[in-house]
């Protein structure tokens, strides 16, 4: 770190993404999808390739956004697409949380990092049994609201009954719902953004439409919040999606049956896997993402994920409050058992030398 960096930066703790390693892995550990794109995403990709690259491309987004707008049954002033949901929680932090934010104790890290970058107070609201949330933490909370559901790290989920209780009761502040795990099983809170004006969901296409190399995000909202993000967007990087990634977008959302299909097989290869680790004595939360949390039934959770990678098999330890467990994203159901199978060997090893 040099000299000359803002002091208001230079103890920032920045995010850490998930392992990105050269070589052969089965790579577990960053909540990708397993399964490529859409061949018509493909397609559009293929078509766009050195396609006036020499133009910006259209800041508005108007053919995804409208795009988007017919699929969830809302108006293209609803929708705002950027660089990623990262850059629109981004948006969501500075727009909103002068205040402070409140968010739960263990969620996904990049809330930290946001207050941290922008001088917000940051509370944080504890976990319940099975690291669940209680809508009542939430309530009158005097600041920006933020709620990953299914919850990040933990992938368990808030009933749409709890959030709808948190939005009612925050009625001077916003409340940004972040659906990245929404389609594996979780139940969306999009109708509550006609319902109410203060209430802002947030989705990617990173996870469930297999596009976490295209960098594409949005968020649904009522008219004024999504003009308020867009006056930030257009503050600091307003061409944010190219032109390659807007027409994998348009594609995704034309292609929605493949990618629901995709999600379906997923969340049954979750449902699957977390039974297997049941019946192998793990202890693993209600997950509704497309990652289960699980603790190893004898502990050693930092050890394990390291003697995995060691045989080509990537998953995450998160360390901190959640230094007993591993999340595990779920791949094909081949490469599970191939994972199963290295537990297996691993555990055995370690009983043989114990």
């Amino acid at each position: 770190m040099s000299r000359y960096i803002n002091p208001r930066y230079a103890a920032l703790e920045a995010y850490v993404p998930g392992e990105q390693p050269k070589g052969e892995f089965i790579k577990l550990n960053a909540n990708e999808s397993p399964y490529p794109p859409s061949a018509g995403v493909l397609e559009a990709v293929r078509g766009a390739e050195g396609t006036a690259l020499n133009m910006y491309p259209d800041a508005a987004c108007r053919e995804l956004g409208a795009a988007l707008a017919q699929s969830l049954g809302v108006g293209p002033e609803n929708i705002l697409c950027a660089n990623g949901s990262d850059d629109i929680l981004n948006f969501c932090f500075m727009a909103f949380g002068q205040n402070g934010a409140l968010f739960p104790e263990i969620t996904y890290g990049f809330y930290e990092v946001f207050c941290a970058l922008h001088g917000i107070e940051a509370r944080r609201a504890p976990m319940r049994e099975g690291l669940a949330l209680e809508p009542a933490d939430y309530l009158d909370a005097g600041r920006l609201v933020v709620i990953a559901n299914p919850n990040a790290q933990t992938g368990v989920e808030m009933p749409l009954a709890g959030v709808e209780a948190i939005v009612r009761n925050n009625p001077g502040n916003v409340v940004v719902i972040d659906e990245a795990y929404v389609a594996f099983g979780g139940e969306s809170a999009l109708p509550l953004t006609k319902k109410y004006p203060n209430v802002l969901v947030v989705r990617t296409f990173s996870k469930s439409r297999s596009m976490a190399g295209a960098r594409l995000g949005f968020a649904v909202g009522p008219a004024e919040l999504i003009a308020d993000l867009n006056k930030l967007k257009y503050s600091t990087n307003p061409y944010s999606v190219n032109r390659t990634a807007l027409a994998a977008g348009i594609a995704a959302v034309r292609d929605n049956a493949y990618y629901e299909a995709n999600c379906a097989k997923i969340a049954g290869t979750r449902d699957s896997f977390a039974e297997a680790l049941k019946g192998r004595g793990w202890y693993l939360t209600n997950s509704k993402a497309n990652f289960v949390l699980a603790k190893p039934p004898e502990g050693g959770a930092k050890e394990l994920q390291e003697a995995l990678k060691g045989r080509g098999i990537l998953v995450r330890y998160l360390g901190g409050a959640l230094s007993e467990y591993l999340r595990i994203t779920m791949g094909t159901p081949e490469q599970m058992e191939t994972l199963l199978a290295a537990i297996d060997s691993i555990q055995g090893d370690k009983n043989a030398h114990s």
